[in-house]
């Protein structure tokens, strides 16, 4: 209940100019659907599907407040050809306001992780809170979104995390009016305290592919390659992959 009490602090303290007119309430909500085949030896890696959705609550023209959502399901081929052995979730609440051709936002981040059809008692999960710039930039046929978050580790569960910086950006080139390639890539780097005899610890994503378009809905095909911080969530390890997959998503 943590993360959703601190959304609400979040949309209490939203500033007194979301009364006046320009105010949308639920103006956008975007929801994607994914899965990806890793091409990995480790019998627990075959698999990864992901589906969740972001909504904002308020746009009051200078800014927004938005809740995230997302879910993982790790699977492999142990015990039987499609065997879940993970289930994470992700909790996010953000208010933001608008500067010029950026947005700066504060952070709430939720992150709970589990064992599917595995025995664990041991809670695996850790609160942060921090800051975010967004910015969108368009020349062209061309648009590319960029992303950076910096999180301090409020509460934490088994977990050395101390804090962390999550940048990404996406560039989209457009080829027809409906379909565009796309280009993306993410960083993360974990400081921790030091407890599981370890340094900073380094991940990172890259991904092209191909989006196509229809009136409600697009898909996103795609290769990636990535090098995953603690993949299993009681191994203290890194893991790298090559994968392909595809990406539903709302326009």
């Amino acid at each position: 209940m943590r993360p959703l009490g601190v959304l609400l602090l979040l949309l209490a303290a939203t500033p007194a100019a979301a009364q006046t007119s320009g105010v949308e309430l639920f103006p956008r909500f975007d929801f994607r659907l994914g899965m990806e085949h890793l091409v990995d030896e480790d019998p627990r890696f075959v698999w990864d599907a992901r589906f969740g959705g972001e909504l904002d609550f308020i746009d009051f023209g200078r800014g927004r407040a938005t809740f995230a959502a997302e879910y993982e399901v790790v699977l492999g081929d142990e015990f039987r050809i499609f065997d879940p052995n993970q289930g994470n979730y992700t909790l996010a609440g953000s208010l933001s306001a608008r500067l010029r051709a950026v947005e700066v936002a504060g952070v709430f981040h939720h992150v709970s992780r589990h064992l599917n059809d595995r025995p664990k008692r041991q809670a695996i999960d850790w609160n942060m809170a921090g800051a975010r710039v967004r910015g969108t930039f368009g020349r062209g046929r061309s648009t590319l979104d960029t992303r950076v978050d910096v999180r301090g580790v409020v509460q934490r569960s088994y977990v050395d995390y101390r804090w962390e910086l999550d940048a990404a950006a996406r560039g989209e080139v457009r080829l027809t009016p409906r379909a565009a390639a796309v280009v993306a890539g993410g960083v993360r780097v974990l400081g921790v305290d030091g407890t599981r005899d370890r340094a900073t610890q380094y991940g990172a994503r890259g991904e092209g592919g191909v989006r196509l378009e229809g009136p409600a809905a697009a898909v996103e095909l795609f290769v990636a390659a990535e090098r995953r911080i603690d993949p299993y969530q009681l191994e203290f390890a890194t893991g790298s992959w090559v994968t392909a997959g595809f990406r539903l998503v709302s326009r």
